[in-house]
């Protein structure tokens, strides 16, 4: 009877700890995440956004550091190396770039190509057992975004979205605002993005590489209608166009402009353009209004609202793409969920999609 209780204890012991592993992936996560005071970021890509913006942050980062880089021009690699410092076994070619499964002092590997190259090197660093960051648009595609996802699920990796604005102050102080009714119901949000970029050759006006300004500038506008509604759009109208057809060919948008329908009858009319200079988010309630201006921008962001809100957390750059990132690797330490899941920025490229559809067929779409 004795061996029996033992026996009959320690099924039920191993039962327990089963189910408790089958419950809970945070676990399965914790167990199989490195315990470390600081996780080693590699950025693959070194062009102006890792150049200007995120090495620079990952000095100022007190979670995550600069551990390594992927280049093809070996060049950017000797000049890498010698400015910050970084060892030879952590430098990589995209030849090279699966080899970094091997390497303990890379936990993180943030993407941040043109966006027809996310959906390779996503699933690439996660099977190679990192957690991934990367950065916006997530991708061309709605498949491609869900096969992001899924990689880094199968391989119990942490996924999430370069979207700054999220762990911006002045975003999160307006977002409560209007989640707290301060406005009532929300009725129209007007949201614009864009800047005259005189370029020609850039990845921006290339169709197969991810290029037109709706998967990147159109992202901040259906960033400001979403998170102003608190709402996913049923319905849309669209309209593209260019002032530069020797620039912007093969029905690559220069500007593009939406109409958004939301399950509560409320209305946006997002814009944005490669073509000229604008920056805001007006949002409409039954009870007042909310003006952010600038709205998108590095620094400088501000705001104003009904019953005497404001918001001018002030900072300079790159202290956005600092807060990113250090927010996003206590996550994975804590084994917490991060701010801006894989899924965030699919529902984004949902709509980036029927906007190219709409504005193409010239018709209402519903999602």
């Amino acid at each position: 009877m004795l061996r029996r209780t033992v026996l009959q204890t320690l099924s039920l012991a191993s039962a327990v700890a089963s189910a408790s592993t089958i419950v809970s992936p945070h676990t399965l996560l914790a167990a199989t995440s490195p315990k470390k005071e600081k996780l080693g970021v590699a950025l693959v890509g070194l062009g102006y956004y890792s150049t200007d913006l995120l090495a620079p942050a990952l000095q100022m980062t007190k979670h995550c550091y600069l551990a390594g880089i992927v280049t093809g021009t070996p060049a950017k690699a000797e000049k890498w190396k010698k400015q910050y410092n970084i060892p030879d076994k952590n430098i990589y070619s995209y030849q090279t770039f699966d080899q970094i499964a091997n390497n303990p002092d890379i936990d993180v590997v943030y993407v941040v190509l043109p966006p027809s190259m996310h959906e390779e090197y996503v699933v690439r660093a996660a099977k190679a057992g990192k957690h991934v960051w990367v950065e916006k648009p997530m991708a061309v595609t709605t498949k491609e975004c869900q096969n992001m996802i899924d990689a880094c699920r199968k391989n119990k990796r942490v996924l999430t979205v370069g979207y700054r604005l999220h762990h911006d102050p002045n975003t999160q102080s307006y977002r409560k605002f209007l989640r707290d009714g301060n406005i009532g119901k929300i009725q129209m949000v007007s949201c614009s993005a864009g800047y005259y970029d005189g370029r020609t050759d850039h990845w921006k006006q290339k169709k197969e590489m991810g290029g037109g300004v709706m998967y990147d500038m159109g992202v901040y506008v259906l960033q400001g209608a979403r998170i102003a509604t608190g709402e996913e759009p049923i319905a849309l109208t669209a309209q593209q166009y260019t002032t530069r057809p020797e620039v912007y060919k093969n029905g690559l948008d220069e500007t593009s402009m939406a109409q958004l329908e939301f399950p509560s009858g409320a209305r946006a009319a997002v814009q944005s353009s490669y073509g000229m200079n604008m920056n805001f988010l007006n949002v409409t309630g039954q009870k007042g209004k909310l003006e952010m201006e600038p709205y998108s921008a590095y620094e400088g962001v501000k705001g104003t609202g009904s019953n005497g809100f404001t918001t001018d957390v002030a900072y300079k750059a790159p202290w956005q793409q600092m807060t990113q990132m250090d927010n996003d690797a206590q996550a994975i330490m804590q084994n917490k969920p991060v701010l801006v899941p894989g899924e965030e920025g699919l529902a984004d490229i949902r709509i980036v999609e029927a906007i190219y559809k709409a504005a193409k067929e010239g018709r209402r779409v519903t999602l």
